[in-house]
Parts: structure tokens; C-alpha cells; sequence
């Protein structure tokens, strides 16, 4: 039965169409925010998949080029492989949703949104995630909601819900909130250095705004949802445990964890493994949930020593920060390059400048961007844990680490008028033990302020855990969580930022939510630990941005000219640009308003380019005195070319000071001469002089 259901959200209709379209998937709603379709679906296998040890939830975000009447670009003229947009937005969508369905679930679940048509004025991002969980809701897969989500942005000082396109451009944040009834569940957030408690009241202003979405979900459900299916647990025996536990004792298992080096706990566990699968050879039920079995032993022990007696399993106290080390000029030949350490997690950044016209094109959905001129790229190859297997290139995973390294850094580049460079920071992971996203802003810092890129401010990441009991307020907050913490704890709450306040968050948690209290202490201690980096590891090793590039960047010099004047800079069909980019070997720019950038890595070159285009660009007038070469030869005088489609004529009698019989005695064709407008008649024509008393102003002639 097809219904519909409408709510005002943020000054725009919110239109949910159930049973209209994808009657067959578990749920389906047709979402309608503004001009914004998307259709959003939840499906799940009716058994679960064998032989797995988690939830096997799928999300995707497909972006239609018809859905903003564009034609795909390239040979194959249909959509390909996800966008990063589409990779990130998949990502927001699962991180809130995933900790709601049941724990012991194996059945695959696929989440599905196809974004249809756009209205740049109502995201079709947080129409799909909306959709998402609308779809989940109503459907009969087991799902602990509801869930709503908001955007925030900040303009003058205000909260803005759901900004429009042209408010984001100006907003000093863009913040994302999912809640649930009670709690907030997924943070992300770029920002221009906002203060710890403005965002702080961002979050819970989000947070008000979907109670109301989740009053109309509620609405939706009641009259749409299905009942919840039954499933078969894939919970582990208790039985199991036990018959673990009398050969492994909790003080044994402790032993073995709580150490502070990753390699030795991991062949600790191993040797338990493998002494359990020993004695439990004949129980192949037993031997096939065993691994799952030893990873919650696990992590009941690591919980319970932080939690009840604040030991951590490398014996810090809750707020240390593991060692901590920075170094830069790591890779002689590259632009620039930082090195940041921190305990076990280690990441190498390198900095390449280039020109502007290498900034990364982009074919999206999203028509107010078309390049990006920073692009932060974060690796992870196997060897960093210790592990083998093959390179098949960035997964979602590193593609959103870099999105979030990005992000905290975009608010402190210098603009593309103060430094006319695009730039790329690659971080590769050395070694991995937690947070080598956050690493990887320390190290970018370090790497851009050693290529000399003139960044606003140096920008640090940090990241905490959390561990909960069986309150609200029984709860401990971790500073600079490592592997271990982040696999057997409850959150994730990772925060970018300056001295000034904060360029980026994200937050997972792998519970039903946080409070108020745990997220201010998340910050303060994010916050803290920030300002340590800073000026206690960074700030000895490199204080501000070197003054000089690299003997090894591009040199880039900018020049404004008259906007009506790029046609006889670029000539017919690109001619005289290609004629002087030949002639220097240098790379040229030219934008729509009239900046010309001039790159290359000899500056005698970058020069002579720049002084030819000044040559084009101005106008002629008498009595200026200029250099060209000389392209003709006439018997009554020699011809210069002052500038590309620029000529004038030295007459005879203008060639020296005394009598010449013949042109080829002064001048000859190719020669750099020097000259001075004496007249441009009627026609245009231009009349010069090489004569000594005109070119030498002392002589008043």
C-alpha cells in the first residue's frame, strides 16, 4: 500500500514515499527533499554467510550523472567506479547505523541509495542517510532504531540547519550529527579553528533537530513497519567460555595482553590459541567459533583493567600520550617531507607543489566544484602491521583516512592569489598501532611547512577511547588510544585542530551512543593533548613555515593582466602561448579574471616569459622604450617584432646616429635590439628608433 508522509526540516518540505517503488527489498523509501530524489533501501539475505566472525553490512551511495543532467565524461559514456563523495558519504551513512543492528547478526545486509535527481539546495547526502535509516526502520530487519541525522554550518557567529549551497560556501563549519533518541551516535566535522564549547553546541543543536526527525520516523513506522524477523545467533556458547577460562585463567589472559609492545601481545595470544585449539581438536563446533570466542575473552579482560582498575595494557596512565617524536627533510629530493612517530604508529608525508592547472578535476554531483587544489592521499601498505598480502590500491578505508587528514588541513592553506600552487601530501604508513589518521595530520603539517608552504597555523590530531559499564556514568575516557583500545573499546572520537580551535572531527562508537558529559571531556582531552603536540613535539622541530622552497619546486611567479587581453595572450588556435612556452620551457596559467601564473624551475626563464606577456598586454605608446628581435629587413629600414603580433619599423635614418648606406651594416635578421617608439600614425603602423640621443632620455629627445 503506497503512502505518504511530509515534515518541514529546515525550512524545505521532507517527503518519505513508502510502497510506491522497490516493493520487493525488505524496505524502500522514495525520499523527496526539495528537488532532491533519492531512493534509499534496506535488504538482508534470509540466512547468515558461513564461516564469518562479523556483521557483513554493505552501504552504498550511487551518484547518477542524470540526476544533475549531466553525461558521464570518457569513452564509456556510463557512471563507473564510486566517487571519493560517494566513498565518504557511504562511509557517514554506515558508521551510525552499524553499532544499531544486533551484535550477533551474520545475516548480509545491504543498504542502497540511488541519488536521482539534485537540488543543490538540499543535500542529497543527508536525504540518503535519512533514507537509509527510514528504509532500515520499516523494514523487518532487526535494527535498534530510530536514527536522524543533521548538517550544521556556521555564518556570523549562527547555527545554520541543513545549510543551502551557497550558505556552505561561506560557513566556517560543516558539521554532520547522527542521534538517537537519547544519545548522539556519528560526529563529522570540518571547521575553520572553531572554539571547543561553539562546537560543542553545534553537536546539541544537531542533536535537538533530530528528535523531531525521529518523531516522524516514528510516525512512518507506525503505520509502515514490518514486523522484525527472526535470526539464527551467531552469538558464542557459553559453555565455550567457560571450558576457556579453566584452561586459561583471567589472570593469565591479563598477563598476556597487557604489555606495550603490539608484537609480543599478538604472539602472546597466539600461543593461547594455539594451546586451546590443541585441547579442543575433537570439538570441530567448538574449534570453528573458537577464534571469536578468544577475541572476547580478550576484550572482557582489556575492558575490566581500564574500567575497574585504570590500567591500560602498556601501563600508561588514562591521559599520557604514548612517546611522541617529529623530524622532517626525511627524503632529500622532494618538496618537502615530515616524519611523525607516535609509540608504535609511524607516518612519513611527503609534499609535492606543482601549478595550478594539476589541481585534481572533479566529475560529480556536485556542481559548485570542479577541481580541488589541495589533495592529501593516505597509504597503508601490509608491512605496517606486520601482515602480507598484495596491493590493490586504496580502499575505503584509507580513501576516507586522507579524506579526514584533508579536511583538518584546508582551513590553514595559504589562497590560491597568496600561493598560486596546487598540493598534494601523501602519507605513508611506516608502522600502525591506532590513530595513524591523526599521525598523518602531524606529518602533513610538518612536511608543508617544510616545502615552505605558507600555512596559517600548524594543525595536530589526537584521538581518545572510551570505555563503558553498565551506566551512563560509569564510563573512563582514554587519551591517545592504540590498536588494541580502539578494538575492544567503545569509541573513536578523533579531533584535528589548531592553537585557535578545531578543523576537523570525526567520531565512531561501536555502542548505542555518548552523552553530553562524555563528549565535552572527549574534546577538553582532545584539546589538551593537541596543544602538547604542538608546541612541545612539533615546534622544536620546525617553528613556522621556511621562507624559500626547494631547489627542487616549481617556481611560480603571478601576474594580473586585463581579462579582455587572454585572447592575444593565448593567440589564434594557442600559438603565441605555445611560442613562449617554447622559447622558456615554462609552464603558464591563465584564469578567467586575468592571473597569469608562470611556473618553472629557472627563474632567468620565468622572467623573460613574464616579460613577453607584459609586452602583449600593453598598449604602445610613444616614447617607450622596449627590446625585440628583428624579423624583416627591408630596403628602406628593418622590421622588430616588440611582441607576438606586435611589429614595428626602424627607417634607415633612424638605424644610428650617422649615415648607414645599407641595413644589413647595423642590423640583422634574429639580432635583440633595442628601440624606442617614436609614432604610431593613423594607420596603426608603429615608427621606431635605435638612434643613441632617442633611446638615452638624458638627451631630452
Amino acid at each position: 500500500m503506497y503512502k505518504s508522509f511530509s515534515m518541514e526540516l529546515a525550512g524545505r518540505t521532507l517527503t518519505v514515499d513508502v510502497g510506491r517503488v522497490a516493493a520487493q527489498a525488505n524496505g524502500a523509501a522514495f525520499m523527496h527533499y526539495g528537488d532532491t530524489v533519492v531512493l534509499s533501501t534496506a535488504t538482508a539475505s534470509a540466512k547468515p554467510r558461513e564461516g564469518i566472525d562479523f556483521f557483513p553490512l554493505s552501504v552504498e551511495y550511487e551518484e547518477k550523472m542524470y540526476s544533475v543532467g549531466k553525461i558521464p565524461g570518457g569513452f564509456n559514456k556510463r557512471e563507473g567506479k564510486a566517487s571519493e563523495n560517494a566513498i565518504l558519504t557511504s562511509r557517514v551513512i554506515d558508521r551510525p547505523m552499524r553499532p544499531l543492528f544486533p551484535k550477533d547478526y551474520r545475516n548480509d545486509v545491504t543498504l542502497d541509495n540511488l541519488v536521482m535527481s539534485v537540488d543543490p539546495d538540499c543535500s542529497p547526502e543527508l536525504t540518503a542517510m535519512l533514507g537509509s535509516a527510514i528504509a532500515t526502520c520499516i523494514s523487518d530487519i532487526p535494527f535498534d532504531g530510530p536514527c536522524a541525522m543533521t548538517q550544521v554550518g556556521l555564518i556570523d557567529g549562527e547555527f545554520i540547519i541543513n545549510p543551502t549551497s551557497d550558505q556552505k560556501k561561506v560557513s566556517d563549519m560543516a558539521l554532520t550529527v547522527a542521534s538517537t533518541r537519547e544519545k548522539v551516535i556519528m560526529i563529522e566535522a570540518g571547521a575553520n579553528e572553531v572554539p571547543e564549547q561553539t562546537m560543542i553546541d553545534a553537536i546539541f543543536k544537531a542533536h535537538e533537530v533530530n528528535q523531531e526527525i525521529i518523531k516522524f520516523i516514528d510516525q512512518i513506522v507506525a503505520e509502515c513497519g514490518k514486523e522484525k524477523h527472526s535470526y539464527e545467533s551467531c552469538a558464542v556458547p557459553e559453555e565455550l567460555f567457560a571450558a576457556i577460562r579453566e584452561l586459561v585463567s583471567p589472570e593469565e589472559m591479563e598477563e598476556a595482553v597487557f604489555t606495550d609492545d603490539k608484537q609480543t601481545r599478538e604472539n602472546n595470544i597466539a600461543a593461547i590459541t594455539e594451546k586451546l585449539e590443541e585441547a579442543f581438536a575433537e570439538n570441530e563446533e567448538w574449534l570453528a567459533l573458537l577464534g571469536d570466542a578468544i577475541y572476547q575473552y580478550e576484550k572482557k579482560t582489556v575492558r575490566k583493567m581500564i574500567l575497574k582498575d585504570h590500567k591500560r595494557p602498556d601501563g600508561r596512565a588514562i591521559t599520557e600520550i604514548r612517546p611522541l617524536a617529529a623530524e622532517i627533510d626525511v627524503l632529500p629530493r622532494v618538496h618537502g617531507s615530515g616524519m611523525f612517530t607516535r609509540g608504535q604508529t609511524q607516518i612519513l608525508n611527503a609534499c609535492t607543489l606543482a601549478p595550478l592547472s594539476e589541481a585534481q578535476k572533479i566529475d560529480g554531483l556536485d556542481v559548485t566544484e570542479t577541481s580541488k587544489r589541495y589533495m592529501h592521499h593516505y597509504n597503508f601498505p601490509s608491512f605496517s602491521v606486520g601482515e602480507t598480502k598484495p596491493s590493490r590500491g586504496p580502499g575505503r578505508r584509507e580513501i576516507g583516512h586522507g579524506a579526514l587528514a584533508e579536511r583538518a588541513l584546508v582551513p590553514v592553506l595559504p589562497s590560491e592569489e597568496e600561493f598560486p600552487y596546487a598540493i598534494r601530501t601523501v602519507s605513508e604508513t611506516m608502522e600502525s598501532n591506532g590513530s595513524t589518521s591523526q599521525a598523518s595530520i602531524c606529518a602533513s603539517t610538518l612536511s608543508l611547512m617544510a616545502a615552505g608552504v605558507p600555512i596559517k597555523a600548524p594543525v595536530a590530531g589526537i584521538s581518545c577511547g572510551l570505555v563503558t559499564g553498565e551506566t551512563d556514568d560509569d564510563y573512563i575516557v582514554l587519551t591517545d588510544i592504540q590498536g588494541l583500545e580502539d578494538f575492544f573499546g567503545d569509541m573513536d572520537f578523533k579531533v584535528g585542530g589548531t592553537h585557535k580551535g578545531i578543523t576537523a572531527i570525526q567520531m565512531d562508537i561501536k555502542i548505542h551512543g555518548l552523552t553530553r558529559p562524555i563528549i565535552e571531556e572527549a574534546i577538553a582531552r582532545t584539546r589538551e593533548a593537541r596543544l602538547y603536540i604542538l608546541d612541545q613535539v612539533m615546534k622544536p622541530v620546525i617553528a613556522e613555515p621556511r621562507k624559500e622552497l626547494s631547489p627542487y619546486a616549481p617556481k611560480i611567479e603571478q601576474i594580473m593582466i586585463d581579462p579582455s587581453k587572454i585572447g592575444d595572450v593565448v593567440g589564434k588556435q594557442g600559438k603565441v602561448i605555445n611560442k613562449i612556452i617554447d622559447e622558456t620551457g615554462v609552464k603558464i596559467d591563465i584564469t578567467d579574471d586575468g592571473a597569469v601564473n608562470v611556473c618553472g624551475t629557472d627563474k632567468a626563464m620565468i622572467d623573460k616569459a613574464i616579460s613577453i606577456i607584459k609586452s602583449i598586454v600593453t598598449d604602445l605608446e610613444p616614447g617607450m622604450i622596449m627590446t625585440g628581435k628583428v624579423v624583416r629587413i627591408m630596403n628602406f629600414g628593418a622590421f622588430v617584432e616588440l611582441a607576438p603580433n606586435k611589429d614595428g619599423m626602424v627607417h634607415i635614418s633612424k638605424l644610428s646616429d650617422k649615415r648607414v648606406g645599407k641595413v644589413e651594416d647595423v642590423v640583422n635578421i634574429g639580432d635583440e635590439v633595442t628601440v624606442k617608439v617614436i609614432e604610431i600614425d593613423k594607420m596603426g603602423r608603429v615608427n621606431l628608433s635605435m638612434r643613441p640621443q632617442d633611446l638615452n632620455p638624458k638627451s631630452g629627445k
